[in-house]
């Protein structure tokens, strides 16, 4: 009886074991994410989260903010960026794996007003006046001198020629997200944010859309921190397969590679 006492308290430590939260940690990752990224990943990790057990705790913010946090040592696995600037900015800094980047995505930026608005179907080219469309209003973004959308959508204006007069009616959010707030609640009369977020949001209007070539390509690329934990990289392959697609595309994504499942 003894043998049989002293494999059954073997058993009692190996399922304590188990369930103690250092097991539990390892079945959780953290991804940091662009902000416009929210509804599409937070499907995917509940997708991802259903067929594999592993909990992920998802952070939105601005790229910059969320680079500048990973490099104060903010403990992340997963870092989405919404421009390459960043991506390279966090790999300057020795804080990802860069073997494991992978540019993922693509998207557009949109003129939007408030749902209620009367202005519509604005042709937007060279020589457009955003300024007088404005009027007295203000016009939201992200922070131009860091927020990715904010840097899309000044270098669009300044090839159109638009960027100067409008300046000074410009209202800079913190995220692409809080941009996209301020016009929904009539705040601002107009927004530059990127497609996607403006088709979750029913409060806003795409009145218009940015001519691909006036600014530089819109690019997602996503990679693995220097300190994620080893199941990060099946995280990564979900991202990669054709059913993360599939949630990614119904957001309006651009899908810039070949899916591997």
């Amino acid at each position: 009886m003894s043998r049989l006492a002293g494999l059954f308290t073997a058993f009692v430590i190996l399922l304590g074991a188990l369930h103690s939260p250092a097991a539990a940690e390892d079945k959780t990752l953290t991804v940091f994410a662009a902000a416009s990224m929210k509804n599409a990943l937070d499907d995917i990790d509940a997708a991802y989260t259903a067929k594999t057990g592993v909990k992920i705790t998802a952070s939105y913010a601005a790229s910059s903010a969320l680079a500048r946090q990973i490099e104060q040592g903010a403990p992340a696995d997963v870092f989405v960026s919404a421009d390459t600037d960043w991506m390279d900015y966090a790999i300057k800094q020795k804080n990802i794996n860069e073997a494991t980047r992978v540019n993922l995505l693509g998207n557009a930026i949109v003129l939007i007003a408030p749902k209620d608005s009367k202005i519509d179907n604005v042709t937007i080219a060279s020589g457009f006046d955003l300024a007088k469309l404005a009027g007295d209003g203000k016009i939201a973004t992200g922070d131009v001198r860091a927020v990715p959308v904010g840097k899309y959508a000044k270098a669009a204006l300044e090839k159109l020629g638009a960027w100067q007069a409008a300046e000074p009616k410009f209202a800079m959010a913190e995220s692409v997200r809080a941009a996209l707030t301020l016009v929904a609640r009539g705040e601002a009369v107009l927004g530059i944010v990127y497609s996607t977020d403006a088709k979750i949001e029913p409060g806003v209007k795409i009145v218009g859309t940015f001519p691909a070539d006036s600014h530089p390509a819109i690019i997602y690329p996503v990679a693995a921190t220097t300190t994620a934990k080893p199941e990060t990289a099946q995280y990564l392959a979900f991202l990669r397969s054709s059913a993360a697609k599939t949630i990614l595309e119904k957001y309006g994504f651009k899908f810039l590679i070949s899916p591997t499942t």
